[in-house]
């Protein structure tokens, strides 16, 4: 029944694990890959518009700037700030907490000010802002 010679398992057991440490090395690796390649940051002339109805006073309206996470704010009537909604920690989305009127990254507890300040936590940096200006009713990111 069993013919194989122990070189044929042998090598059978060779390429099956190389194969699986081939795997297990590319699901390693590609974090670090992500980490070390540069970011695709767009041209200079990627614009997002945002209606101004769908930013609340003390309010955060979540969109997506250059192929990444941000947040626009209204801290007060007509001012508007846009950040970047991915924490300088270790890159988790930041969460808006209306009632505190702040940024908290649920992995690590970062706090940012609305103006992107640290707070609290292991965030070592605050969040990157982005220009603003208003075209009528929409305010635009950009």
């Amino acid at each position: 029944m069993d013919d194989a010679t122990p070189k044929e398992r042998r090598t059978f057991l060779t390429v099956i694990l190389g194969g699986v440490g081939a795997v297990v090395a590319a699901v390693a690796g590609w974090p670090l890959f992500r980490y070390l390649s540069p970011i695709d940051k767009g041209s200079a002339e990627d614009l997002v518009r945002v209606a101004r109805q769908e930013v609340a006073v003390g309010g955060a309206h979540f969109f997506s700037y250059q192929g990444r996470p941000a947040v626009l704010l209204q801290p007060s009537a007509g001012e508007f700030l846009a950040l970047s909604a991915v924490c300088t920690h270790l890159g988790c989305i930041v969460k808006w907490v209306d009632d505190k009127q702040e940024f908290l990254c649920p992995c690590h507890g970062g706090r940012f000010s609305p103006a992107g300040q640290v707070l609290g936590g292991p965030p070592p940096t605050a969040l990157e802002s982005y220009p603003v200006s208003l075209d009528g009713e929409d305010i635009l990111v950009g």
